[in-house]
Order: C-alpha cells, then sequence, then structure tokens
C-alpha cells in the first residue's frame, strides 16, 4: 500500500508534510521486508538531523536496518509507544507507527523526495 498524499524515499521512508513539519515512518514495503519488528532504538526530542543521517534503527526477527532521515531538521516529537510496542511499525506503518516529527528546516530538500507515482515504480507496483 502506498498513499498518495505522502513523499517518499529510495530508502523506504514516507514523509508527511504539514506546513514547516514533517512526520516521518517507515513504508508498508519497508515493514514487510523487514518482517517481524521487536525493536527501534529511538531518537531524542531536540536532536537536530541533516538529510541522509541516522534517524533509528529497527530490529526485526531477522534483521537489523537503519532508518535515514529523508530532510533535515529539529525533532519535536518522538512517537514514544514505539518503544513498548515496537509492532506497531508493521500493523499501523502508516498511523500509529510514524516515528518522528520534525520542524523543517530547509524546505527545498522536499524537493528530493519521491512522489507516491515514482515510488510505485521503484517498488514495482
Amino acid at each position: 500500500m502506498v498513499k498518495d498524499d505522502l513523499k517518499y524515499t529510495e530508502n523506504h521512508e514516507w514523509v508527511k508534510i504539514d506546513g514547516k513539519e514533517a512526520t516521518i515512518g517507515i513504508t508498508d514495503y519497508a515493514q514487510k521486508e523487514l518482517g517481524d519488528i521487536v525493536f527501534i532504538e529511538l531518537p531524542e526530542i531536540g536532536d537536530e538531523l541533516s538529510a541522509e543521517d541516522v534517524l533509528a534503527t529497527v530490529e526485526a526477527v531477522k534483521a537489523v536496518e537503519e532508518i535515514y532521515t529523508p530532510i533535515g531538521g529539529r525533532i519535536i516529537d518522538v512517537n514514544s509507544k514505539l518503544a513498548d510496542t515496537p509492532e506497531l511499525l508493521n500493523s499501523s506503518p502508516y498511523d500509529e507507527g510514524w516515528i518522528v516529527k520534525f520542524e523543517i528546516v530547509n524546505e527545498d530538500e522536499i524537493e528530493s523526495l519521491l512522489s507516491a507515482m515514482d515510488y510505485k515504480k521503484l517498488i514495482g507496483e
């Protein structure tokens, strides 16, 4: 499932832009590839990250993967539910399984993200 109102990365993160705020998570495709997610190492509120920095580390039954920051910004909220229920990344990757909310510092970086149509082509949908 690819939501048409989101932006995407080639690393399978999604971004929801709302004014100067961006919500970031992993795609349905990514969670299926990872399998059952059992742990996520989350960043801290206030952390400032640049595009392509490591945002979080996800541990699944069959792999450990890093999640990268699609655009630069300052973390203004972290989905603390994921600490106790990381499986939300599997069951609800676009809703309850969001990872962080960012204050966007460089709106030009949004242009580098993939549209839903381009992401569908990338994953062969």
